[in-house]
């Protein structure tokens, strides 16, 4: 039964944790010989930490990726043999926080190196992570760096990492020609360091194949519903469906305009629906439409999904409002109180985030706190 607040909630997702577990089975399924690990970083891109890991957990991940130490002594309670690992690598002051939460740092940096090492000196051993950088230019070691010190004789033994890693800039173009040179690189790197397992393959590296897979992969997006190949049949299925409730239906005569600076112009008798969501949720104004370009934008904007039809949303999203014209749809189907679903069963995240000139990234991690959240499915 649904709880009362989500009945009466003007913003609403209902999360599919079931689809969740069963993306994941699939990305470690589709990443062969290698295991998968499970990215959590950004609340488990927004749809709710607490929720995600021990879904996730119980599917049978046991590696998990956050972004920094706090995410990961949040992540700790709710994987208990799970190792997590920090991408944002250890810093001075946050030592304490690897010791006693056991996180694993990624070693990003020869700056970040010798912080590690200074601690070692303190705590004793401690595992980490050797991120090697093979052409993305963002994070890591060259790979000149880590060959030179998998041979230094002056390495300190209590130097072990147990994974090396790099990060592909292009997996979701599977014909980039960078992939294939971050491959090789990859591999001159991981050969200096025989026996320790490495990790290159994000979501669109585990569908380039088995070359990409080595021992880890770590799946994101793909786990939560989302594209992981540009201009590909998405094969994933949706976990998050976003609604909003409509508020009004208005009647708009042949030659009326709507929204801030008379944006939506209207050559017939139009019915307009507005609906409670806006950019405070998340639902960003680029979304209106009117030539965006960041990213294969659609200029004439987004749709949401009514009655078994899409409506255009029209005019500009504005702060808690957005409109839609429920024109094409039977004389009196569209009613106030009605949810029009923003995306998800029906409606691509990937569709509307391309209508914004974004990605479902994006839309997923900037859901607001307004939304009252229905978890479904749990395993």
């Amino acid at each position: 039964m649904l709880p009362p607040e989500f009945l009466s909630a003007s913003n609403r997702l209902t999360i599919d944790l079931g689809a969740l577990a069963d993306n994941w089975r699939a990305m470690n399924a589709r990443s062969g010989k290698a295991r998968a690990a499970a990215v959590l970083k950004a609340n488990a891109y927004g749809l709710g930490i607490e929720h995600a890991a021990p879904t996730l957990y119980a599917a049978g991940a046991r590696d998990f990726f956050v972004a920094n130490a706090e995410e990961g002594a949040e992540l700790r309670p709710l994987v208990p043999e799970g190792r997590i690992y920090i991408l944002a690598g250890m810093w001075p002051g946050n030592e304490e926080f690897f010791f006693d939460n056991d996180l694993v740092p990624i070693i990003n940096s020869e700056e970040q190196l010798a912080v590690f090492m200074a601690a070692l000196s303190e705590r004793g051993d401690h595992p980490c992570v050797l991120h090697v950088d093979t052409g993305m230019n963002r994070l890591g070691l060259s790979v000149e760096a880590a060959v030179t010190l998998a041979n230094d004789p002056a390495r300190p033994a209590s130097f072990s990492p147990v994974l090396i890693m790099s990060h592909l800039a292009c997996a979701d173009e599977p014909q980039h020609p960078l992939n294939a040179y971050q491959l090789a690189r990859f591999r001159e790197a991981a050969a200096a360091y025989e026996g320790v397992d490495a990790s290159l393959a994000n979501s669109g590296g585990v569908f380039l194949g088995a070359d990409y897979h080595f021992e880890l992969t770590r799946p994101g997006i793909a786990v939560y519903g989302g594209e992981a190949v540009n201009d590909a049949v998405n094969p994933m299925t949706p976990v998050v469906t976003a609604e909003a409730r409509i508020i009004q239906i208005r009647e708009v005569a042949a030659g009326g305009t709507a929204s801030y600076g008379a944006s939506a112009r209207f050559d017939r008798d139009s019915r307009i629906a507005t609906v409670a969501v806006g950019y405070a949720d998340g639902y960003h104004r680029s979304v209106s439409g009117g030539g965006v370009t960041l990213r294969q934008a659609t200029p004439s904007g987004a749709f949401g999904f009514l009655h078994g039809k899409r409506v255009p949303h029209v005019g500009r999203v504005t702060m808690d409002l957005s409109l839609f014209d429920v024109t094409d749809l039977p004389a009196g189907a569209a009613r106030p109180g009605d949810y029009i679903e923003l995306f998800g069963r029906n409606i691509a995240i990937d569709d509307i985030a391309r209508a914004g000139g974004t990605i479902g990234y994006e839309l997923l991690t900037s859901l607001g706190h307004r939304y009252i959240r229905n978890y479904v499915g749990a395993v």
